[in-house]
């Protein structure tokens, strides 16, 4: 056992001294354990609240949204008597793959003229692609995507737990293989039904601003910034602006 200096040893002062810091180091290390474990449990927190909130509206708009969903699924099959839905594979939450539901807003041979029309037009942008004027959009289809009518069914995704209520809108996996390693940072969140670009210009806004927008909400994201964005989504739906 080490032997404590008494009054009269010499090492005295260096004793204590080494006492001290060795006792600082235990208290820096109990502190910095706190604050990681507080940290933990904010974090934790913050997101079951967020699926909490999530699954209470898109339960509620389910239910609530019914008589448009059963008006817009009557006008599409009316139109050309084809499939009410159109489904696709999406990447969401760290590069995570899901199935994402659409109501059908353009004709039935669609994919089959796509790459048709991306050589006749010129594409505001390489990575994402929204033409104007498209043909291949229905009569029924161009009102509700205008309105993002047909991006209704995706409460259910949300539902589900693939999206949420905000946050980065989801993308097609050749949209990924292109993403700059800024651009990837999209992918720290779960995708979103609105978000901070949907509700300030959409796609107006060139891609590089939408990324930052993206990693803007991801960085200060907290429930009462998704309600906000929920509210401020509403009339920038009801206006249709940017929507094509």
């Amino acid at each position: 056992m080490q032997r404590i200096p008494n009054d009269s040893d010499t090492e005295l002062a260096e004793y204590w001294a080494k006492a001290a810091t060795v006792s600082g180091k235990v208290g820096l290390t109990t502190r910095a354990k706190l604050k990681r474990s507080t940290w933990a449990f904010v974090i934790g927190a913050t997101i079951a609240l967020k699926r909490i909130f999530d699954i209470l509206i898109s339960g509620f708009a389910l239910v609530a949204l019914s008589p448009i969903f059963g008006i817009t699924a009557a006008l599409i099959k009316l139109e050309d008597k084809g499939p009410v839905f159109f489904t696709q594979q999406r990447i969401g939450l760290k590069g995570q793959s899901f199935m994402i539901w659409k109501f059908r807003s353009m004709v039935l041979d669609a994919e089959k003229v796509a790459q048709l029309m991306i050589e006749q037009q010129e594409a505001r942008d390489t990575i994402e692609i929204k033409l104007k004027g498209d043909p291949r959009i229905t009569r029924i289809g161009r009102f509700i995507r205008k309105h993002s009518v047909d991006e209704l069914p995706q409460f259910w995704n949300v539902f589900l737990g693939d999206m949420s209520i905000v946050g980065p809108r989801p993308v097609v996996s050749a949209e990924v293989a292109d993403y700059t390693v800024e651009a990837r940072k999209r992918l720290l969140a779960k995708p979103g039904l609105t978000c901070f670009w949907q509700v300030g210009g959409r796609t107006d806004l060139d891609f590089e601003n939408q990324v930052r927008l993206d990693i803007e909400y991801i960085q200060s994201s907290s429930i009462w910034l998704d309600i906000k964005l929920l509210f401020l989504t509403i009339p920038a739906v009801l206006l249709g602006k940017g929507a094509y």
